[in-house]
């Protein structure tokens, strides 16, 4: 699941991206009104964390537009001024949430789980497949009784899996959506975490749930192997 973090004081970007990564997200970053407009309506974002005063285009300019072009990207307003009319111009034209500085990251990512979790009521709030099983609300997995402990990166891997079961996923999805965007390492690293994940979920069960589609990518049994 990616975030854009849309936010001019780049000490505030960097600190928000690192609990974001910890936490198993893809992180996006925009430093002004223009280049955020850009990467939100190509983007396929979870969420968008707006700061108002920006650069070029203000933060309520870009909110504006992106729901004038029907982009429904949940966003969450971060932002200095406290003043309740601010925060009703924000929310009335087109921000899902609002949250003024200095905040604590534990209550923005609390947020922004919830700007998720209302976007897509339709999604069941566990996701499974056979006995496999992830709950991205609580950030707990397992198979069957047993649960089972992730890294963040792991994590969201087999979030992005169980999303899209018995459907083949790239490399290139996976480092977009799982990693970021603009990721230039080691595309591999995306066979090593698989390997880590199949370790983990799998192997002790005498499982093989993630198939490797040569040349392709990779495809999660949706019977969960």
């Amino acid at each position: 699941m990616r975030v854009l973090v849309v936010e001019d004081e780049r000490h505030i970007a960097a600190a928000v991206e690192r609990g974001l990564r910890a936490e198993g997200f893809g992180v996006d970053i925009a430093y002004d009104g223009e280049s955020a407009l850009h990467l939100a309506q190509y983007g396929d974002y979870a969420a968008i964390i707006l700061d108002l005063m920006l650069p070029g285009r203000n933060g309520y300019d870009v909110c504006r537009t992106l729901r004038t072009e029907d982009v429904t990207t949940p966003v969450l307003v971060l932002t200095a001024k406290d003043g309740e009319y601010d925060e009703a111009d924000a929310l009335d034209l087109g921000a899902d949430d609002y949250l003024t500085k200095p905040f604590s990251f534990v209550v923005l990512l609390a947020h922004v789980r919830a700007l998720m979790r209302r976007r897509t009521p339709q999604r069941p709030a566990v996701l499974r497949a056979g006995d496999l099983w992830l709950d991205p609300g609580a950030h707990r997995c397992g198979r069957g009784d047993t649960v089972l402990e992730l890294t963040p990166r792991e994590f969201g891997l087999l979030e992005y899996l169980l999303r899209h079961p018995d459907a083949v996923v790239s490399k290139t999805e996976l480092l977009a959506q799982v990693w970021d965007a603009w990721y230039e390492g080691d595309p591999n690293i995306v066979e090593v975490y698989v390997g880590y994940l199949r370790r983990k979920i799998d192997t002790p069960y005498g499982r093989s749930s993630i198939e490797t589609v040569r040349g392709m990518g990779y495809r999660l049994d949706g019977r969960g192997g």
